[in-house]
């Protein structure tokens, strides 16, 4: 019998991992009954009543693992480690615990599986969010598709089931920060896609605060794209070209019109030196991100320090 393996991650979910866990054995019970089950949930250290909740759902569940990390990790950290611990012959990568994302979609993401799809990918065609907010993320994932290496669909997310060869491949990247959306696709494999509405939260509020968002979306361009550093490169050559322009107009029109090398623009010398003076701060702090993503790997850290495990027994996972 194979075995399909859900991963949810979870900081203070105490309103939504009991209705998670029965979501996904509802769904096995009755659509998957042909496949043994495997839920882990990836605690972040939450000081809530979670992983008390856990416990007591792992107690009568053997199929309920759990990850209790020693302190906040973030959201990618978390769930990539969830990832590598599970032993599924196909692993759902991020089933969140408050079912934005339809549980009811992994019956057809199975059969795509075993149709021989090995990236079985949600798009997130409609988001029942703000329209600011869905704005910025559109915006966001078409600069990263637009000016990356690997080619990733717009709309997606790490709501993916994919095979045990892709895990396995990703467990060879060496990264510390890991930005699993977009390392599937890196990997390779046949993928298809599915549609789906990006559903509001329920229960709880999000854990994701504006400079996580933050933090990720850089991430993700540090990982996946140097377009920032080559628009860089670009924009100082054009310019400094146009400063030469300028320049050579400016002491032109002096000559002619005024008889002296220069007019009297302070003004312009002032706007000039802030602009380019923030021009090169950006820059700067974009080449910062680059540093700081190769001080992170060269350090090698684990990708997450954990307190405890639940339910696992000492075997390798599958693949491995």
């Amino acid at each position: 019998m194979k075995t399909i393996s859900v991963i949810t991650p979870c900081y203070n979910e105490e309103l939504n991992v009991r209705d998670c866990y029965e979501a996904i054995r509802k769904i096995f019970d009755s659509e998957l009954q042909g496949y043994r089950r495997e839920h882990i949930f990836c605690d972040n250290a939450s000081d809530d009543r979670t992983v008390e909740i856990l416990r007591e759902i792992a107690a009568q569940d053997p199929a309920v693992k759990i990850i209790v990390n020693a302190r906040n990790f973030g959201p990618l950290r978390n769930t990539y480690n969830g990832v590598m611990a599970s032993r599924g012959d196909a692993v759902l990568l991020f089933m969140p615990a408050d079912l934005q994302d339809p549980p009811e979609l992994l019956p057809e993401f199975v059969k795509l599986w075993e149709a021989g799809y090995e990236i079985v990918y949600g798009i997130r065609a409609v988001r029942e969010e703000g329209r600011l907010m869905s704005g910025i993320r559109n915006a966001y994932y078409r600069l990263l598709t637009r000016f990356s290496e690997v080619n990733v669909p717009p709309g997606v997310g790490d709501f993916q089931l994919v095979d045990r060869r892709v895990v396995e491949a990703m467990r060879h990247v060496r990264d510390t920060y890991p930005f699993m959306r977009m390392m599937t696709f890196e990997c390779g494999g046949r993928a298809v896609g599915v549609p789906y509405t990006w559903r509001q939260r329920k229960k709880g509020f999000s854990k994701n605060r504006a400079s996580a968002l933050i933090d990720q979306g850089l991430n993700g361009l540090v990982s996946f794209t140097t377009a920032p550093v080559r628009f860089g490169l670009f924009a100082g050559f054009l310019i400094s070209a146009l400063s030469i322009g300028y320049a050579v107009v400016n002491f032109v029109v002096g000559l002619i019109l005024y008889r002296q090398l220069a007019e009297p623009g302070i003004i312009t010398l002032i706007v000039a030196m802030f602009f380019f003076g923030g021009v090169q701060l950006f820059f700067m702090g974009m080449i910062g991100e680059y540093v700081l993503a190769i001080y992170g790997q060269v350090r090698d850290k684990p990708v997450v320090f954990e307190r405890e495990r639940v339910n696992f027994d000492p075997s390798p996972p599958s693949g491995s």
